[in-house]
Parts: structure tokens; C-alpha cells; sequence
């Protein structure tokens, strides 16, 4: 498999050490951000059709000569072809999955319906689809994989806009245009998102990375434990103390007492004395997320390089086929392991 080195266009890696601190065995360092419902299908509608768009597709001739005149401006080049396919890879099968099976990682990971929770679980499926676009044919490995990133980071950033966006005052003119009723999401803010966001893209990859290199089940369920779902019972499990007690509870890591009532902003907790059984399950959780990754990372690897660029397909046609290459979903706790202890 050849090796492919992302230069992302944007300043995405920063130093070595960011790496090192989302491969140790702590919990990733707090995330600040927007922590109020966050539901993408709402927020990201289908895009519509501009009107050449319409016009074009309704006259053949009219399609073949655009395509002819900006074919010879670069927009039948390879790394053109690849961007658009790479858009496509990312909207039809990253972009949808935390909503996909938003029942498995509410109910079974305890994940809030965030933003924070969003981009997460995407950047998860980010990582996965990566993995085969590696190992496509130079140059266009890159090419792909420099596409799939490129989008990804401009729709976090479109998303974070929106949640960031300030509510429009209740006195202001309702037939005004929302987006400029509203304002604008103040640039600082921004950027500081992007940046935090960015370094957990980082992190996650380089994890995930690790323990694909090395093989181990163990490896990949505790860089999934800690990257997505926050550690949780890293500080010992919690103890309710008695009612009259200074204190509403105890955990054996007393050392690390500040940092449990500081707010990391993701929205992701530890239980409580009251849901402490939640962590009986956690086992059979990390067992279902790592037969998860290694089975559509196997997947997507049985998949023929032209069947992922859509060799051949007609200039302007990049996003037919994608459909195919769709992940699966996640098979409950109970389903998946009812499968292993039949197999074994």
C-alpha cells in the first residue's frame, strides 16, 4: 500500500505534541462550544439547483458544449474529477451518519444530540473512508483524500456559522431576511472553533491510526473510549455519600476532583451514582463499535479503486455510484453480540 502524506490547504497540523496528548491514554482536553441541541437535517437542507444548472440539464447540447469549454479550463483535470467525487463521498456517506443511527449513539453511547456530538461521529466515518483512499493509485490517493478533507472542514465551518449565528432581536421586522436580521457569527469565535476542531480531527486520525498499524482490538476500542466517548469512568466510579455528607459523592481518583465539575463543553459526562449501571454495558458498547470499524474498514477495502473514483463515469457525473458505498449500520448491542457467540 503506498503511503500517501495529506498537506491539508488549510493550517490543520500544528505540533507534534497534539498528536502525542490524543494518542496517551488521558481523556482528550476540553472542548468548548455551542452545547444546545444541534439536529443537521434541519439546519442543512438540500442545496437548490442554481438556474444554469436546470437549464443545462434539460438541453443535452447546451451540457455538451459547458463541458467542452470548461474542460478545457481544468474542469475535466484529475484533481477536478477528484474534488467533485470526493464531495460526493463525503455528503452521501460521512455527512449522514450521525443522523443514520442516531437511536445507537443516544441510546447505547450516551451521546447529546450536539454539535460537538455531529462532528464526532463524522469525523469517525471521515477517518474510515480515508483509510481506502490511501491505498488508491498515485496521484490519485492525494488528490481524494486532499478533496474529502478540504470538504469536510468547509461544512464544519458552514455549520458552526449557523449554530454560532445570533438569534435576531424579538422586536426586529420578521419579514427582514433572516440570515441579516440574525448577524453574523463573530469571526474570533470561528476561527477558535475551526482550530479546536481541527486538532481533533488530528487526534482522532492519529489514534486510530496507531492502532490499525499495530493490529490490536484493544488498542482501537480505547482510542474509540477515549476519543468518542470521553473517558467516561477514567476518574473511578461514582459513590453517593450520605444526604447530610458536604459532598453529593466520592470516586477513588480524589486527585483529579477539579477537573470533574469543570465543564469541557461537549456535553458528554460521566454517570452519576444514580446511572452507574450504565457502565455495566460499556463492554458490550466498545465491543460493538470496534466490530463496527474493522468490518467497514475490511469493507471498504474489498471495493475495487475504480469502483471509488468511478472510473469512466461521464465528466459531470462524478457522484454516480456512491450510493453503493454507503456504510452500514450499526447492529445493536445485543444483535451483534448474539452474532459473535453463535460464531464462535
Amino acid at each position: 500500500m503506498q503511503r500517501v502524506i495529506l498537506r491539508p490547504s488549510r493550517p490543520i497540523l500544528t505540533r507534534l505534541n497534539t498528536f502525542r496528548s490524543y494518542a496517551s491514554v488521558s481523556a482528550p482536553k476540553p472542548t468548548p462550544g455551542p452545547t444546545r441541541p444541534y439536529h443537521p437535517e434541519k439546519i442543512s437542507p438540500p442545496r437548490e439547483q442554481s438556474w444554469l444548472t436546470r437549464k443545462l440539464k434539460q438541453s443535452p447540447t447546451a451540457m455538451r458544449v459547458f463541458l467542452r469549454v470548461f474542460g478545457a479550463l481544468g474542469y475535466g483535470s484529475s484533481r477536478q474529477v477528484a474534488a467533485r467525487r470526493a464531495l460526493a463521498l463525503y455528503e452521501q456517506l460521512c455527512a449522514i451518519r450521525a443522523e443514520e443511527d442516531r437511536e445507537f449513539w443516544d441510546e447505547e453511547c450516551h451521546l447529546p444530540p450536539t454539535f460537538q456530538s455531529w462532528f464526532t461521529v463524522t469525523n469517525l466515518h471521515v477517518w474510515m473512508l480515508t483509510t481506502r483512499l490511501r491505498a488508491l493509485p498515485a496521484p490519485h490517493a492525494q488528490a481524494h483524500i486532499q478533496g474529502l478533507i478540504d470538504h469536510f472542514f468547509l461544512d464544519v465551518e458552514d455549520r458552526i456559522r449557523h449554530v454560532l449565528q445570533p438569534k435576531p432581536h424579538p422586536q426586529q421586522d420578521p419579514s427582514t431576511s433572516p440570515s441579516r436580521s440574525a448577524g453574523r457569527a463573530p469571526e474570533a469565535l470561528v476561527s477558535k472553533q475551526m482550530k479546536i476542531f481541527r486538532e481533533q480531527w488530528a487526534g482522532l486520525g492519529f489514534a486510530l491510526d496507531l492502532a490499525l498499524a499495530q493490529g490490536s482490538d484493544a488498542v482501537l476500542a480505547a482510542a474509540m473510549w477515549r476519543n468518542l466517548l470521553g473517558a467516561r469512568g477514567a476518574r473511578g466510579l461514582a459513590l453517593a455519600l450520605a444526604p447530610m455528607s458536604p459532598v453529593p459523592e466520592f470516586r477513588r481518583a480524589a486527585g483529579r476532583a477539579r477537573e470533574e465539575v469543570r465543564d469541557d463543553g461537549s456535553g458528554v459526562h460521566d454517570f452519576g451514582p444514580e446511572d452507574r449501571d450504565a457502565y455495566v454495558r460499556f463492554p458490550e458498547t466498545m465491543l460493538v463499535l470496534t466490530a463496527y470499524v474493522r468490518g467497514e474498514v475490511a469493507r471498504l477495502a474489498g471495493i475495487p479503486d475504480e469502483t471509488i473514483m468511478a472510473t469512466g463515469a461521464a465528466l459531470g457525473r462524478e457522484a454516480e455510484g456512491v450510493a453503493a458505498l454507503r456504510f452500514n449500520k450499526i447492529s445493536s448491542a445485543q444483535v451483534l453480540l448474539d452474532e459473535l457467540l453463535d460464531g464462535s
